[in-house]
């Protein structure tokens, strides 16, 4: 009776591992026309740098935006970004930036709007990195962070809604937290959950916010009261350990960026910052928070199985180079 009842957990397990490995999307392979960019200037074509190239200049931010189909509300929000980069350009002459619009395989125009809004402004720090295919806004978010050279990463959302000037504050408050070079600030808006957007929302989107929270709740994510706020900071080091090591590509990749951190013993900070509801979200209210509940269990359910391993790459500052100690499972990629 005993042997029949292992036999029968076993295969229950093997069952429920499987379903797991089966369901879980895989994110696919880079592909060589994703490698160079158009220099929106000189107009000639330039290989995308790397995370781990530690000699692509003294960048002291790298703004990751993801994009799809963003063409007429992006040239709002790097405008703004823009705006702020050139203020502190004015306060210390040795500040550089750069901007990385990420165009996730849109049917627009977003990339020759970027590259034409580059033109207009003559800012030669901005390139675009544009799929031949549609990823997710992970993806996006991932490849883009993947290719930057400041010693701070930040990705904001293309849309605006975070106040661009908050950075002054999130990097501030990371740099307090800084430990061995590694630290994560986290743009929150916790702190409206009373406010007017929040409160003007439909009943539907509110009921779906909490539930979400409830979720990461029950599953032991609390340290964070908002996951998914597009308002992030990572050091160079801290990114040189996460981003290679992501595996989900969706909406809920916030997810897994701060579980990574977690971890791997980075510190994190949550900063309040002032954002406002956009007109013109990409999301399907019901059927992505649907797919974001299992892209939540999936994540937690390969990482409890050893489906993904959680990897860790080490930065060497004194060498100037980076070394992998422990590499990330590629089994699905």
């Amino acid at each position: 009776m005993a042997l029949v009842t292992a036999q029968a957990l076993l295969t229950f397990a093997c069952t429920i591992i499987f379903s797991v490995y089966i369901f879980t999307p895989i994110p696919r392979p880079p592909v060589p026309e994703e490698s160079t960019y158009t220099h929106p200037i000189s107009n000639t074509k330039q290989l995308h740098p790397s995370l781990f190239d530690d000699s692509n200049g003294d960048i002291h931010v790298s703004l990751v935006v993801p994009a799809y189909n963003e063409k007429d509300r992006i040239g709002i929000m790097l405008d703004e970004a823009l705006t702020y980069f050139k203020g502190r350009v004015k306060k210390d002459r040795e500040f550089k930036y750069e901007i990385v619009v990420v165009d996730d395989g849109s049917n627009d125009d977003t990339t020759a709007v970027c590259n034409e809004w580059a033109k207009t402004n003559k800012c030669g720090e901005l390139r675009v990195l544009t799929f031949v295919k549609n990823r997710g806004k992970g993806g996006a978010v991932t490849q883009g962070m993947l290719t930057a050279r400041g010693e701070w990463i930040l990705f904001a959302d293309a849309d605006g809604a975070a106040k661009f000037a908050d950075l002054d504050k999130l990097e501030a408050a990371t740099e307090a937290i800084l430990k061995d070079g590694l630290g994560v600030g986290v743009g929150s808006r916790a702190h409206m959950v009373n406010a007017e957007a929040v409160v003007k929302r439909s009943a539907i989107r509110n009921f779906l916010m909490y539930s979400f929270h409830t979720v990461l709740f029950i599953l032991g994510i609390s340290s964070i009261k908002d996951t998914q706020c597009g308002f992030k900071l990572f050091s160079r080091n801290a990114a040189q350990i996460v981003i290679p090591n992501m595996h989900v590509e969706g909406f809920i990749f916030d997810i897994e960026m701060l579980l990574l951190a977690e971890w791997n013993g980075i510190p994190m900070v949550e900063v309040p910052i002032s954002w406002h509801e956009v007109a013109g979200t990409k999301m399907n209210l019901v059927w992505d928070s649907a797919r974001m509940a299992r892209d939540l269990l999936l994540i937690r359910a390969n990482y409890l199985f050893g489906l993904w391993s959680v990897g860790r790459f080490v930065h060497e500052k004194s060498k100037g180079e980076s070394k992998q100690a422990g590499s990330a499972d590629r089994k699905k990629k």
